[in-house]
């Protein structure tokens, strides 16, 4: 992240947006609050119905929100579009081109409407696109889809990159070399706002996120921020003649709670270096070995589950005794020429 500059660039304060009508409302981002610094990248994540791409639109200028602010780049990003829109750049979940334009052709086009665009070519370089340049769109593979649709967000060389699941349908090397083109373009300066389903994704590449869950913001911070509130692991096979009884006290090693499986016994812990040195200690002083020690804090995957199993326990008793509307906003997947 460029600690050099702190100034906020995308600023989203007690943001609403309703979708229905006659008395069928459903309020798809209900008073989310967050804000991305200049040369930040920032991941919203939450499960199908969370209400990402429903934010991340209006944050986009695409719609006005029902209630809240939204600031881009110091401007209403709805009202204040013709100042926005030339200065940040939208891949789609899906591109909707032409598909019996060549890739150059496709680059062209989209360049003849961005402002101050770079050259096609030197962009479609940028994501390995350049050898298929005079292939038609129809003939791309899905990965290579995914890779135009980045290209073309490039084109005007933007302060604010908008990634809607970026890395769909890529292979792994190609999800590595997009992850690397993305952090380049973060140490540059560029702002990124990505949502993904891959949790992994957002580990590697997010230096804070926020987890959305029915429209609510249900944990922000980094990610080590957001996995350090669940407890970490330490497994490994009982000793030969040893049951769990003959450990040391586990509250006295910060264990919060345990289970055991055939020989194997997983602890969960808050305190994972007290913990582990103190079996270990207890391990050489017994003279014993601990086989198969596996030592880890959680994982991105499991504060995300955690956390969003403990909001919808949350949603549901708020909700119990009332009349809800639709369960979820299940409008198709952006693409480009789509108002959405």
């Amino acid at each position: 992240m460029n600690t050099n500059q702190h100034d906020d660039v995308i600023e989203v304060t007690g943001l609403r947006r309703v979708y229905g009508g006659g008395g069928r409302d459903f309020e798809a981002v209900r008073g989310v609050t967050f804000s991305v610094g200049r040369g930040e990248i920032f991941a919203l994540l939450g499960t199908n119905g969370a209400g990402k791409t429903s934010t991340v639109e209006l944050i986009e200028g695409l719609a006005p929100p029902a209630g809240g602010r939204v600031r881009v780049l110091g401007h209403d990003p709805y009202t204040g579009r013709a100042a926005v829109r030339p200065r940040i750049g939208v891949m789609l979940q899906e591109g909707g081109f032409p598909s019996e334009l060549t890739v150059a052709e496709t680059a062209r086009m989209w360049a003849g409407c961005t402002s101050g665009s770079r050259p096609a070519g030197e962009v479609l370089d940028r994501v390995a696109l350049g050898h298929r340049s005079g292939v038609r769109v129809k003939q791309l593979s899905g990965g290579e889809k995914r890779r135009l649709d980045l290209a073309l967000a490039l084109l005007g060389d933007p302060e604010v990159l908008f990634l809607d699941e970026p890395t769909t349908g890529l292979d792994v090397e190609g999800r590595r070399s997009t992850w690397e083109l993305v952090r380049e373009l973060r140490d540059a300066g560029t702002t990124v706002l990505l949502t993904t389903h891959y949790l992994e994704e957002a580990e590697e590449l997010a230096d804070r996120l926020a987890i959305l869950h029915e429209g609510r913001v249900a944990a922000l911070g980094t990610p080590a921020e957001v996995t350090a509130s669940q407890p970490s692991h330490v497994s490994f096979e009982l000793p030969d003649g040893y049951l769990p009884g003959d450990l040391p006290p586990l509250p006295g090693l910060g264990v919060s709670g345990h289970e055991t499986t055939g020989r194997r016994i997983r602890l969960r812990t808050g305190e994972l270096q007290r913990t582990a040195t103190a079996l270990l200690v207890w391990a050489e002083r017994a003279r014993v070995e601990l086989r198969g020690l596996d030592v880890r804090p959680a994982s991105l995957e499991e504060a995300f589950l955690r956390i969003s199993r403990d909001a919808a326990a949350r949603d549901g008793d708020e909700n119990a005794a009332t009349t809800t509307g639709p369960a979820a906003d299940t409008r198709p997947a952006r693409t480009r020429g789509t108002a959405a």
